[in-house]
């Protein structure tokens, strides 16, 4: 079951990538049925907080109407930066499946683990997936990117 619904985050995160955005691409799930989805928008929308992550949130709550998504799982093509795994945290969601980790800004378990800290109000599973799609459009990604001076 997973596999269908990081492909629908494989799906998003091409949609990103065809409109000029890095390639990640978020998925929320409840009870077995996609809520939201969602790709980058940064560079489009030119809003430093339009992550894949948290318009996907955004649309999710805004679909059952609570801020709360108790019993959400979200399937992400690139580990979330800090930002996004706050606002993870914040709206409750219970497991993040990520599609590959981010040695620069992960902060699921890379760089730091916000998802899992103690300190914090919320503990969310993680459920590492290790897919190589998701690895590959973002280094194909930059690589292109890097060659137009980006």
């Amino acid at each position: 079951m997973e596999d269908k619904f990081l492909k629908v985050a494989i799906e998003e995160a091409k949609n990103a990538l065809f409109v000029g955005e890095v390639p990640v691409g978020a998925v929320i799930v409840k009870d077995g049925e996609v809520i939201s989805s969602a790709h980058n928008l940064r560079e489009t929308l030119k809003d430093p907080l339009a992550h894949a992550e948290v318009l996907a949130i955004k649309k999710a709550c805004e679909a059952i109407g609570d801020w709360r998504l108790t019993g959400c799982e979200m399937y992400v093509t690139l580990e979330p930066c800090p930002m996004c795994a706050g606002a993870i945290v914040q709206s409750r969601i219970k497991r993040v499946h990520i599609g590959t980790f981010d040695p620069r800004a992960g902060a699921c378990g890379s760089i730091m683990n916000v998802l899992q800290n103690e300190a914090l109000n919320h503990f969310v599973d993680i459920k590492w997936l290790y897919d190589e799609e998701c690895s590959i459009i973002l280094k194909d990604f930059f690589k292109i990117a890097r060659g137009r001076g980006c």
